[in-house]
């Protein structure tokens, strides 16, 4: 039996999840480089894997053929550094450090934080230090040692709500896994360029196959030459760099249509189903049309719901928020056989074979319930009321499941949803129906619960996914993840506070230090000085938003002609998408052209091309951020999405 679970792929594993945190951090912090960490495929995680399998692995089978690793450790090596990834940046690294601290060093005169906030805010999770949150931002004096103990409280507080939270996310992506990869077998698009970088024939050789292919080498050549233009126009401006993204303004210039190829999604939406790819593009323009037609027209709210998602946009946060939850709540309907299994299983009252699980029915069953009730006694004390606490969490982790849903479906790298749950849960309920503390409380959760670029659920989906193909499934798995995720928070924490102290915060990435902090205070501020209502707005759009996503998904399930796919109209309002559906756009209609004209031969031929361009575009971001530490260049960020 092939070797999957060992010891050295988890020594491997847990070692680049620690090289991830560094390259990360040095990377968005130091260098000013490209994002490594920042999605759900991280360019980091992949950059790192690619140098593990094609240099140092292949040297391995040079130098000494029982040294090299086989594919199932390198897949389990992938996983650990994936699931690393969703934590090391945006997923909660980049954020947490600065959210605590940044009240004690941005409160002024001006905003008024000490008045509006402080007396709702719970102290035990902030930096209470002036010092050492001022220090933190603007850099320590000469001699100044790093104030440690000042953290030691609110870490203390935090890291065991957060490891729980990743825990019962575990729990979830256990739980649906037999469901989505075994009854519904979505495509996870995501996970074939890692399995195809590793998977060998009957022919052994030094070279993997994908490594051997021309037409890879072609797609990684490209996107190498393209984004390595950008870098040395960076470095010499005389140089030309090809541009890959222009914009039309429409609709009397109130909305900008936005032509960008990212060569990354080209080539992992080439996987995708073509009515799920026609969909996101078709309706993201459709919204653009109504978008502009409501502008035209003076159709807006001006309800404040946070910068995030549809920011800007209340109609569009609020329907989307109504098409997630009625999305989730037929995802479960359709998955009530296999829930009722998991229930005899977890609950003993009838045999169910739950071998090639992670966890077994019971641990994942228990694990969630005991889990969901620590999250929501931790929401209470940190300010929330009971109720408030459990709709947070409904809606929370409505929206992690539908998002990675999406990615495990849509294989879109780059994606948020169109509102969070603090948001809707505000704007549902009106400021002035929810005591201060409450309210602070969700600006709290911004933590790990807005900026959504990635998440452990969608990473830890991905892996199970893996796993289930390499069919070593274990409990061990379980163990390396979770591991690879506390290993990866600890080290990183621990480095921010060391690049904060001696760089200064401010002088970092201005996004995570400034913007960021800034975010979630700012919100809930002016939400307890407006003191808002209950948006009707808000709930007529969710009703349109449900009710859409219902039309949808019946048509969808009672007539096969149905070309629209549901998922179209959970992310098309996102912003995101409005930058990248040009590049769905392109994907769609290179395969539609192959597979008509060409057939599955062609698109079998072809499909190490579209490999090879995120391969190239990750590569090149990484090996000019090593350019860029060894010769001290900031901003020269070579990849974005």
């Amino acid at each position: 039996m092939e070797k999957f679970l060992t010891r050295r792929a988890f020594i491997t594993g847990l070692l680049l999840s620690i090289a991830i945190a560094f390259v990360a951090q040095y990377s968005v912090n130091i260098t000013h480089s490209s994002y490594m960490a920042i999605d759900h495929m991280p360019a980091g995680g992949i950059f790192l894997f690619f140098v593990f399998v094609f240099i140092i692995n292949t040297l391995f089978k040079i130098i000494r053929p029982s040294l090299a690793f086989s594919p199932g450790e390198l897949l389990l090596v992938y996983i650990m550094v994936l699931v690393a990834s969703s934590v090391t940046e945006m997923g909660l690294g980049s954020q947490l450090l600065p959210i605590i601290s940044g009240p004690m060093y941005y409160a002024s005169p001006e905003n008024q934080w000490e008045k509006t906030i402080f007396p709702h805010l719970k102290k035990f999770l902030i930096v209470n230090n002036p010092d050492a949150a001022r220090y933190f931002f603007e850099g320590l004096p000469s001699g100044m040692k790093i104030p440690w103990i000042a953290w030691i409280k609110p870490l203390s507080v935090w890291l065991p709500f957060i490891f729980t939270l990743y825990f019962v996310m575990f729990c979830v992506a256990s739980i649906l896994r037999k469901q989505w990869v075994e009854k519904e077998r979505l495509i996870y698009p995501l996970t074939i360029l890692p399995k195809e970088m590793v998977r060998e024939t009957d022919k052994k050789g030094k070279l993997v196959p994908f490594f051997k292919n021309p037409l890879m080498w072609l797609g990684f050549a490209i996107a190498f030459i393209i984004y390595s233009t950008v870098a040395l126009h960076n470095y010499f401006p005389m140089f030309p760099r090809i541009v890959l993204s222009q914009k039309a303004p429409i609709f009397r210039r109130t909305v900008d249509l936005i032509f960008y190829l990212s060569l990354p999604v080209i080539g992992f939406t080439f996987f995708v189903n073509l009515n799920v790819l026609f969909s996101v593009w078709f309706f993201n323009i459709l919204f653009k049309i109504i978008r502009g037609s409501f502008n035209i027209m003076g159709i807006s709210s001006a309800e404040n719901v946070g910068i995030y998602g549809c920011s800007g946009e209340p109609i569009f946060n609020h329907f989307g928020m109504g098409a997630m939850l009625v999305m989730v709540a037929y995802s479960l309907w359709i998955s009530r056989a296999h829930l009722k299994d998991v229930w005899y299983g977890a609950t003993g009252k009838k045999q169910v074979d739950d071998s090639e699980e992670v966890m077994s029915y019971k641990a994942s069953f228990w694990g969630l319930v005991f889990g969901s009730l620590f999250l929501t006694g931790w929401l209470i004390c940190s300010g929330m009321t009971w109720y408030i606490a459990v709709l947070f969490l409904l809606c929370a982790f409505a929206i992690w499941i539908v998002l990675t849903r999406v990615v495990c479906e849509g294989g879109i790298p780059t994606l948020v949803a169109t509102s969070i749950a603090s948001a809707q849960i505000i704007s549902a309920f009106g400021s002035s129906h929810l005591a201060p503390m409450t309210i602070v409380a969700l600006g709290m959760t911004y933590v790990y619960a807005a900026d959504l670029r990635t998440f452990p659920l969608s990473s830890i989906s991905m892996g199970l996914k893996i796993s289930s193909d390499s069919r070593k499934n274990s409990y061990g798995i379980f163990w390396a993840i979770m591991c690879a995720i506390i290993v990866n928070i600890i080290v990183t924490l621990s480095l921010q506070l060391y690049l904060g102290y001696r760089y200064g915060g401010i002088n970092m990435n201005n996004w995570y230090f400034v913007g960021n902090v800034m975010a979630p205070y700012k919100y809930v501020a002016e939400m307890i000085k407006s003191q808002t209502s209950p948006n009707k707005i808000g709930w007529i759009s969710r009703c349109i938003g449900a009710f859409t996503m219902w039309l949808f998904l019946f048509m969808r399930q009672h007539f096969l002609w149905w070309p629209f796919h549901p998922i179209g109209i959970v992310v098309a309002p996102v912003v995101w998408v409005d930058t990248l559906w040009f590049s769905i756009f392109v994907a769609w209609l290179i395969k539609f052209l192959i597979m008509r004209y060409g057939g599955i031969q062609v698109y079998e031929k072809v499909k190490y091309f579209f490999l090879g361009l995120p391969l190239g575009t990750y590569t090149c971001a990484g090996i000019w951020f090593i350019v860029d530490l060894f010769t001290g260049k900031t901003g020269n960020m070579v990849f974005w999405i």
